[in-house]
């Protein structure tokens, strides 16, 4: 087995589950009243969180919406997409 198979057997999944992440922490966000410090809540926040902390510093909310977990939904699917796109990086070294 190629470096390049088991590259997208690592990288693909771990971007199909960080896109789903942010996917349910947009879901999240239309329920204010849920409290992210606990189970199961914190196993979606616990991983995207360090992601949205600097990207809030750059992007507040606009008119109280945080649009931050769309733009990393947007950022991990282009990633997914130039990697292991049908001419994706790593499927062509494959």
């Amino acid at each position: 087995m190629s470096s390049a198979a088991i590259a997208s057997w690592i990288v693909g999944p771990i971007l199909l589950v960080m896109t789903l992440l942010f996917i349910l922490r947009i879901v999240l966000t239309w329920y204010p009243q849920v409290e992210l410090n606990k189970l199961p809540w914190n196993l979606i926040a616990w991983p995207t969180e360090p992601f949205l902390i600097p990207t809030r510093k750059l992007i507040p909310p606009l008119g109280g919406v945080d649009i931050t977990p769309i733009l990393w939904v947007g950022i991990f699917s282009l990633l997914r997409e130039l990697l292991l796109g049908q001419q994706g990086i790593i499927t062509m070294m494959m």
